[in-house]
């Protein structure tokens, strides 16, 4: 369970994931529910996909971002949710060192992403809305491609920065987690350190991250709504604003308990609170992605009656 002093100044091989609960009954009323939670997300994003990568017609900008989106959150709920769910059942809630490392990275990597890539879908809503006779002028394949690879590049480099100073703590004491996952915060407070300047350099990401999108969002939807209040008809202005409804309803719910977790000094770390609204963020979320999208677009509800006409006719 201990490591020397020496390897990688720290001492601890392993960590206890606490979860959520520790009686046997209560562990699987969460293991059912956070399994039909996941299978929800899984399948809900996967079909997104699925149906834009086979209607030609969501071949635009608009469902390649969204398409990148569902990818992003499958990813993201997938990096902690399978482990909970084996924990749930499971004897042991150990984690080694380096697989908390990895998830940690991992996670990191694709909720940076996804916090940077909101900039850019609320970007595509404003060329759209501001610009609709150059939107695929302006919107090139070229520049879709370049501005979804910034956004994994910036995310996965600011979790690099993260993980490995969270990570290169000495922890020789305590390795009991009180989290479901392994989180920055919550593994931080087990270190035998001062950890300000660390929690100085996640404060400085977080910044970037989640308030520096979020000031380009609203921009942005001030500069679509003036244009919206300018288009005469009813119908106009209310088909424009429901083609933003569902990427504003995805911000909300993403970047407001990530701006609460994540841009907050450890003295106000809270664990039980904490868990709950990463549980949010993280499972929720994914499972709402699919949803909004597609019980308030009916592109994407034709493609799937379209596919599903054709497996009819195949059989």
């Amino acid at each position: 369970m201990w490591r020397s002093p020496g390897q990688n100044q720290s001492w601890v091989s392993e960590f206890i994931l606490v979860g959520f609960s520790g009686d046997p009954m209560s562990s699987w009323i969460f293991f059912i529910v956070f399994l039909a939670l996941y299978v929800g997300s899984v399948l809900g994003n996967g079909l997104i996909v699925t149906l834009i990568c086979l209607d030609t017609h969501l071949h635009t900008p608009m469902y390649f971002f969204l398409c990148i989106l569902s990818l992003l959150d499958m990813g993201y709920v997938t990096t902690t949710t399978p482990q909970m769910l084996v924990h749930l059942l499971s004897h042991s809630q150990a984690i080694s060192f380096a697989c908390c490392w990895l998830q940690m990275y991992v996670f990191s990597a694709l909720g940076l992403t996804e916090c940077v890539f909101f900039i850019v879908m609320a970007y595509d809503r404003y060329v759209a809305i501001c610009y609709p006779l150059r939107y695929t002028v302006i919107l090139s394949w070229s520049l879709c491609t370049k501005m979804a690879s910034g956004c994994l590049v910036c995310g996965f480099s600011f979790s690099l920065i993260h993980t490995y100073l969270t990570m290169r703590l000495p922890y020789c004491g305590p390795n009991i987690v009180n989290h479901y996952f392994c989180d920055g915060p919550a593994v931080r407070c087990l270190a035998c350190m001062d950890t300000h300047f660390i929690e100085l350099v996640d404060l400085v990401i977080s910044f970037f991250v989640n308030v520096v999108p979020v000031s380009l969002i609203v921009a942005s939807y001030i500069r679509i709504a003036l244009a919206i209040l300018k288009i005469k008809s009813t119908r106009g202005r209310c088909k424009a604003f429901s083609t933003c409804a569902s990427h504003l309803t995805m911000v909300m719910f993403f970047y407001v308990p990530a701006i609460y977790i994540y841009l907050r000094p450890n003295s106000s770390y809270s664990p039980e609170q904490d868990k709950l609204v990463a549980l949010f963020y993280n499972v929720f979320t994914a499972l709402l992605n699919p949803v909004v999208y597609s019980l308030r677009n009916k592109d994407i509800k034709g493609a799937f009656l379209k596919v599903m006409g054709r497996d009819r006719l195949a059989l």
